[in-house]
């Protein structure tokens, strides 16, 4: 429980839930991907259990909108609003993915074979999926596997939502058209940008990211790029 918690908040939330989940069963990545009702992702968080790799994953499928074609988040759009929030499983195989973009960036590329999922739907229509991952290395999943799985699902939902409600809560509002190209920005840009809207100089937000400042410096600047911004204060009158 500890574990799951720990990330709340934080860009570690898909390590909080890969550390917790591998200590009861192999797998390989972990992904949180959220949707709120406009259908803007409002959370991005990706893990794996060598380098960046599920990073740079998420990256593309939020730079390439796949959600739009993520099975996972298609099916939880066609459901009608409940009253309270609901829970599904889900389970998706590579061959089984239709677009072949989506599936190379997703599975191919990355030697996935298949991915396990928690899904949530709450009242407001926002929408999320927890998944894990195999590799083509490792087992199918099995039903003692989905058994597993599914006894956490109840608390990888509200850690998750509670992760949101956190986010939402921190953050300043943006205007809508800075909102839509913040979603042009890889993971580490948004970190960065996040810091600097937090008010921290360049300096402050290396210290926090535990990066170098000419790699803060290098972020900052593609994304004030994409943002179409120059400077820090260009960011902060924006919010």
């Amino acid at each position: 429980m500890l574990t799951l918690l720990s990330g709340v908040g934080t860009q570690q939330l898909a390590r909080s839930y890969l550390d917790a989940m591998q200590r009861l069963l192999p797998v390989t990545f972990c992904t949180v991907f959220a949707v709120g009702a406009s259908g803007r992702i409002e959370t991005v968080s990706a893990a794996s259990s060598y380098g960046s790799t599920a990073e740079r994953t998420a990256e593309r499928y939020v730079a390439q909108r796949f959600d739009l074609l993520d099975p996972n988040m298609v099916w939880l759009a066609a459901r009608a609003l409940p009253r309270r929030p609901q829970l599904w499983m889900g389970h998706q195989r590579a061959e089984e993915v239709a677009d072949p973009a989506y599936r190379a960036a997703c599975y191919g590329d990355v030697g996935i074979r298949e991915r396990a999922s928690v899904l949530l739907l709450l009242p407001g229509g926002q929408r999320a999926a927890v998944s894990f991952y195999r590799s083509l290395a490792q087992p199918e999943f099995g039903r003692a596997d989905f058994e597993v799985i599914e006894a956490h699902a109840e608390l990888l939902a509200a850690v998750t939502a509670a992760h949101g409600r956190s986010i939402a809560a921190a953050q300043p509002p943006v205007q809508a058209d800075l909102a839509s190209r913040l979603l042009t920005l890889s993971l580490r840009e948004r970190e960065v940008i996040d810091q600097l809207r937090a008010g921290r100089t360049a300096k402050e937000a290396a210290r926090e990211l535990g990066i170098e400042l000419s790699t803060v410096r290098t972020h900052q600047y593609r994304a004030f790029r994409r943002l179409g911004i120059r400077t820090q204060k260009d960011l902060l009158r924006a919010v």
